[in-house]
């Protein structure tokens, strides 16, 4: 089933997959797109598992009023984009095992194989997703911003995939005020709607786009700027650290730039095979 999609040059783009109708389950976009609901890879003898995340249209950024400071409201500011291709995102951030297995080494100052890894750089995640990619011979990479925010929502267009306040990110994410300082194994609280479990918190996560604090918009497989610092990509998501009550920064919307790498991770996404 191919989709005509409008670019943000405003050229068409034809898509070779469906288009998430906003109300089917994954199970069924997943039989109308021909693909499997869930993807699990053999990292030799560690497994990893993704959920199948649809192709479709959202409102990325936050709603006017939700934002803490004018200048989140700017670069948060709403726009339509559309993800023309589905991808298998990793359920859990990826673990410290995981990362372990691939690299051989984990450089967390939290040890436990099933925490996420952390203290990582972004060329840490990068070097990861090659290396990764080599071994199972699939395209592993960083998500973009555009392909976290849309997985996160998983349809919704709160504050937090669980809801607005603060006892809906209780359920979801761990965070300053239910963390108890601490770190915590992945998987504990609830998944959203699409499987996807810590979006909202227990470490924040690496995205592929280099961090500008410019607004966003409407596009197509957005990729972030093309120049910037690279020592500076955004990350996403909250942290067992982040005071979410105060400055509400474990929210969907929530783009900051590279900061406490202790506090950083990342999960990765793997490429569906191309439809004939």
């Amino acid at each position: 089933l191919a989709g005509l999609l409008l670019a943000a040059a405003g050229q068409p783009v034809t898509s070779k997959f469906p288009l998430w109708d906003g109300k089917e389950s994954i199970a069924g976009y997943a039989k109308r797109a021909n693909l499997e609901p869930t993807l699990t890879l053999d990292l030799g003898g560690v497994k990893w598992q993704g959920m199948l995340i649809p192709a479709g249209t959202f409102v990325m950024g936050s709603p006017p009023g939700e934002a803490k400071t004018e200048k989140e409201s700017a670069i948060e500011k709403q726009h339509k984009v559309t993800i023309s291709e589905p991808f298998y995102m990793g359920k859990f951030e990826l673990t410290q095992a995981q990362y372990e297995k691939v690299i051989g080494v984990n450089p967390s100052r939290t040890k436990g194989d099933n925490l996420p890894v952390h203290n990582v750089s972004w060329q840490n995640a990068q070097d990861f997703c090659a290396k990764l990619s080599k071994l199972v011979k699939r395209s592993a990479q960083l998500p973009t911003e555009a392909q976290w925010e849309y997985a996160c929502r998983a349809g919704t267009t709160t504050a937090y995939h669980s809801g607005n306040t603060i006892a809906d990110l209780n359920k979801v994410g761990w965070h300053g005020g239910n963390s108890r300082g601490k770190l915590h194994p992945c998987g504990e609280l609830m998944p959203n709607a699409w499987g996807l479990y810590d979006m909202h918190g227990n470490i924040r996560e690496f995205v592929s786009d280099l961090y500008a604090d410019a607004p966003l918009a409407d596009a197509t497989d957005p990729a972030g700027p093309k120049e910037g610092d690279p020592k500076n990509h955004v990350v996403r998501g909250g942290a067992y650290t982040a005071n979410a009550a105060l400055v509400l920064n474990c929210r969907a919307a929530i783009r900051k730039p590279t900061e406490s790498l202790v506090i950083t991770g990342f999960r990765i996404v793997v490429r569906v095979a191309t439809p004939k």
